[in-house]
């Protein structure tokens, strides 16, 4: 069951953006587990620093038409756009929950961003608890998913849309005070979910603790999914048949052992390259992993990173770092 009404949110995207400015300054660097990475990430390969001071940074997301950098801060409740002319600037604020008592949530904001064919951006509306759609034009947002089989949804995170237009999001609990213990949780579960164009919504997984980020393969023949949970922590893979729904799934990687060397961070955002090559958040930093399974490497900003995503000429990973936005050059080619 779903729902889908309009509101206008009283703010304004910024221009589109060009002009070059100086380096900031470095963060952390890339630790190299196997020789291949050399592939994909050059070895005097350094991270940028764009922007700081946020609370909790997310959702990065690439215009390629107006040249800027969609990012959410999700306790911070703001939508942001970066660009090489004019830095950080704020667009929307607040980007989720804008009601005066927040008390029943962690998060407010807006989480995961994705584009759908005709230009629109779409969010995880964590605050609200919905799949919204924001006009960046009129800045209206319209509700298009807050309800599986009648139940609220608990807060959803990330998302990912299919060629065929039908969205797939993760709905861990993240947003709400108290998280799986919120007294607020109508949905017993943690679930993966497709909202269709027509608004159907299915649920395709339900037994992944924390679900939280999501890609599809070049081919989307395999949906990838983070599970965040503390004593369970890797990526699943679901193989996607023509109906759009899981056939088989399968675990893929598992994350335990670098979180077992104290690393910080956990199974969060990702974005996969044109070869296939997954670069994951989890302990440590963005984790370069093969479709086989191999990890490579892990860009490393000395924190935790949130998540990532392909921009400029698509050879630009950015990275979403705890209270930092980064960027680094890479050899390969975002999907």
């Amino acid at each position: 069951m779903t729902t889908r009404r309009g509101f206008v949110i009283g703010a304004a995207a910024a221009a589109g953006c060009a002009t070059a400015t100086p380096p900031g300054p470095s963060l952390g660097g890339v630790r190299r587990i196997s020789p291949a990475l050399d592939a994909l990430i050059a070895p005097d390969a350094t991270i940028e620093q764009l922007g700081s001071g946020f609370q909790w940074t997310e959702g990065p997301l690439w215009d390629r038409a107006k040249k800027r950098l969609f990012f959410t801060d999700v306790p911070g409740n703001t939508l942001y756009q970066w660009c090489s002319k004019y830095g950080v600037r704020e667009v929307l604020k607040p980007s989720g929950f804008a009601g005066a008592d927040a008390s029943h949530l962690r998060e407010g904001g807006a989480n995961g961003l994705a584009f759908e064919a005709g230009g629109a951006l779409l969010m995880c509306d964590t605050g609200n608890r919905t799949v919204a759609r924001l006009d960046l034009g009129t800045m209206q947002k319209t509700v298009l998913a807050e309800r599986f089989d009648g139940m609220r949804f608990n807060s959803p995170n990330d998302l990912v849309v299919a060629r065929t237009g039908a969205i797939y999001f993760t709905d861990p609990p993240f947003g709400l005070a108290g998280m799986s213990d919120s007294p607020l949780r109508e949905t017993p579960f943690h679930g993966v979910y497709r909202l269709t164009p027509d608004g159907a919504v299915t649920v395709i997984e339900r037994e992944l603790m924390f679900p939280n980020g999501i890609a599809f393969s070049p081919d989307q023949s395999l949906l990838y999914v983070s599970g965040r949970d503390g004593q369970r922590p890797l990526i699943k893979v679901y193989a996607m048949g023509a109906d759009g729904l899981p056939s088989s799934s399968r675990e893929f990687f598992d994350m335990a052992p670098m979180q077992g060397e104290g690393r910080l961070g956990s199974p969060d955002g990702m974005k996969v390259d044109a070869a296939g090559n997954l670069f994951a958040t989890g302990p440590g930093g963005v984790m370069v992993i093969t479709p086989a399974g191999e990890a490579l490497g892990v860009i490393n900003t000395g924190g935790r990173i949130s998540n990532c995503a392909f921009g400029e000429d698509g050879r630009t990973l950015f990275v979403t770092a705890h209270d930092k936005l980064g960027r680094i050059r890479t050899r390969t080619r975002g999907y």
